[in-house]
């Protein structure tokens, strides 16, 4: 069991929504490097939204992220490069370019409802011989049934593995354990764990999915991720230390990039706060944060009503305009009436 485990650290990609998308290639080479070092399998490194996110409606990207792909690449020497992709967002052509400058690993994300969008590129992660995951994003709004369901489409397309990915920081430990083991049951792949920590159950969820068979598992250095962040890689480390299933993370060094090298990067320390925790209550996708905090300022609203409304209409990933909708809604209710 601990030789499977396949730690994933996402702190250069899930981190991009944190500091809207302005990673250099500087900060890309030295967490890149420390990661390495460290003995992390996989980095993953793209636009917050994956491979062709930077845009307008995303947000744009400083330094394109073919050029941060070819930076990490350069100072990694053990860990596999990994990128992601979202159908619809990311295209062929995007993949076969990350994978011509090396990236090794893709995981292709839908909605939890949407795995039949991902066959073309699960399909061609694997013509390109790369190791491909299928993540079934927002995973909360699915029975384990029902996701277990959609994830056997993704090993049908050729997924080597498919997670359960809670992009909303919203399961409890045992809805993390139930839809885990779901797809533990009904997969012949191997199945990965996603968590954010907008309820504190980042550390808990992951430890669960473990026991239940997970094995590609994220996590993100001091929680460099978007919401109130991801699975801090460092803590997760010295948990599976202390229970005897560390599968080669170096804590100590994990520790160093976690104080000395990522907080440089972040523009505030990601936390629990009340937008955050938000998030996780109403069950709402953790990368709308940082839109929903800006909707609030510029509307004069509350952000965390503004969550809670897109969380009511069950908004997914790449509804990002419905929050300004919702912002200006909100606004004109309390706008005063002429008299």
């Amino acid at each position: 069991m601990n030789q499977q485990l396949k730690i994933c650290d996402v702190s250069l990609r899930d981190g991009s929504h944190v500091i809207r998308h302005q990673f250099t290639c500087e900060q890309v080479a030295s967490i890149a490097h420390g990661l390495d070092e460290a003995g992390v399998h996989m980095v993953e490194v793209s636009h917050g939204d994956g491979l062709g996110g930077s845009s307008i409606q995303y947000g744009m990207s400083r330094v394109n992220e073919f050029e941060l792909i070819r930076t990490a690449r350069s100072v990694l020497r053990r860990a596999k490069l990994t990128v992601l992709l979202l159908p619809g967002i990311g295209t062929r052509d995007d993949l076969k370019a990350a994978r011509d400058l090396g990236a090794e690993v893709v995981r292709v994300a839908t909605h939890c409802t949407e795995a039949d969008v991902a066959q073309q590129h699960i399909s061609l992660g694997r013509e390109l011989g790369m190791q491909v995951g299928g993540f079934l994003m927002m995973a909360h709004m699915s029975s384990p049934q029902d996701l277990a369901a959609q994830a056997r489409l993704m090993e049908s397309y050729g997924a080597h593995a498919v997670y359960v990915t809670d992009s909303a920081g919203a399961l409890t430990v045992d809805g993390a354990r139930e839809r885990v083991r779901a797809l533990r049951d009904a997969l012949k792949c191997e199945v990965g764990f996603h968590g954010h920590n907008n309820l504190s159950l980042a550390v808990a969820n992951t430890l669960v999915a473990i026991e239940e068979g997970a094995t590609w598992i994220d996590a993100a250095a001091r929680g460099f991720g978007a919401g109130a962040g991801n699975t801090a890689t460092e803590v997760l480390a010295a948990v599976l230390d202390r229970l005897g299933k560390n599968p080669g993370l170096d804590v100590f060094k994990l520790m160093d990039v976690a104080e000395e090298l990522v907080p440089p990067v972040m523009q505030k320390p990601t936390m629990i706060d009340r937008a955050a925790l938000t998030l996780g209550y109403c069950g709402v996708y953790s990368s709308f944060l940082r839109h929903a905090e800006r909707a609030a300022e510029k509307f004069g609203v509350d952000a965390r009503e503004i969550l809670t409304e897109v969380g009511r209409r069950k908004a997914v990933g790449g509804q990002e305009d419905m929050i300004i909708e919702v912002a200006f809604e909100l606004s004109q209710r309390r706008a005063p009436t002429d008299s």
